[in-house]
């Protein structure tokens, strides 16, 4: 073959590579409808965990970037090879095909992998099990949140450092209740409307509080962490404490409450672990 032929063949496998590049990028979001009533689409979601289903199956849960939380059956899915890739906390890029009212079927490949990663980092395992636990209880299915995808990423991302994942843990639950309808106002005093030295929340209203304002009810109030408000503050282990309690007393009191279900047990797990390990503190 002479050498303009091979230059030939080489640009032409290199324009059928990028053209694979663009059609796989912009497929992503993407739903295709069919005449049999059949639809397919692909996106980006974090895995969720997946169950077996029958000798060789499985069915993945995952939360989607552009449609939500979603399950579907992986064929053979029981076996080591599929099953290591979906585990909780992995990115993938699925492609679902099914009809409007059925469950339907995913094939997913591996885009972040990141429970593999953390296998041996306690801390950061129990906060991934938290985060995946949190989204598979509370989100409603077929929901898309693609700004909660994207923030659950940057958490999933930032486990293995320990001075900082625990603080962008709470404010990506204090994001959780605000997409789902039960956010905060943090912004002004619920007595007095202004907007400096707010210290507490009230778990009523769920509005900040000047402690200087409560009078007798301040012992009731919970305590708003300086680093929620200041992005300059440096999270100590007693503001991360009182920043769980807070957002573990709305996730409690008003969305697992509203869902009639109790707080997953990851989540428990998580703030056990980060006290023994001295990352909150009561004093």
């Amino acid at each position: 073959m002479g050498q303009a032929a091979r230059k030939s063949n080489l640009a032409g496998g290199a324009g059928r590579a990028a053209g694979k590049l663009r059609h796989r990028a912009l497929c992503v979001g993407r739903v295709r409808a069919y005449p049999s009533g059949m639809a397919e689409w692909t996106d980006r979601a974090i895995s969720l965990g997946l169950r077996r289903f029958g000798e060789t199956g499985a069915i993945l849960e995952v939360f989607a970037r552009e449609h939500g939380r979603r399950r579907a059956m992986i064929h053979g899915g029981a076996s080591q090879k599929k099953r290591g890739p979906m585990q909780p906390g992995n990115t993938l890029l699925v492609t679902w095909k099914g009809g409007e009212d059925r469950l339907g079927f995913f094939t997913a490949e591996m885009e972040s992998e990141r429970a593999s990663r953390h296998m041996a980092n306690a801390e950061a395992l129990v906060g991934l099990s938290a985060l995946t636990d949190l989204l598979a209880a509370a989100m409603p299915e077929g929901e898309a949140k693609p700004a909660l995808f994207d923030a659950a990423e940057t958490v999933l991302d930032m486990l293995d450092e320990p001075a900082i994942w625990p603080a962008l843990f709470i404010r990506w639950e204090l994001g959780l209740l605000s997409m789902l309808g039960y956010g905060l106002d943090l912004a002004t005093c619920a007595v007095s409307g202004g907007n400096d030295g707010l210290t507490h929340v009230s778990p009523k209203s769920g509005r900040a509080v000047r402690g200087s304002e409560a009078g007798e009810y301040l012992d009731r109030l919970l305590p708003l962490p300086a680093f929620l408000l200041d992005a300059t503050a440096p999270p100590t282990p007693v503001d991360i404490r009182a920043g769980f309690r807070l957002t573990g007393h709305f996730l409690q009191e008003r969305l697992f409450s509203d869902l009639n279900r109790g707080m997953p047990e990851a989540r428990h797990l998580m703030i056990d672990r980060l006290e023994r390990a001295g990352r909150l503190s009561s004093v």
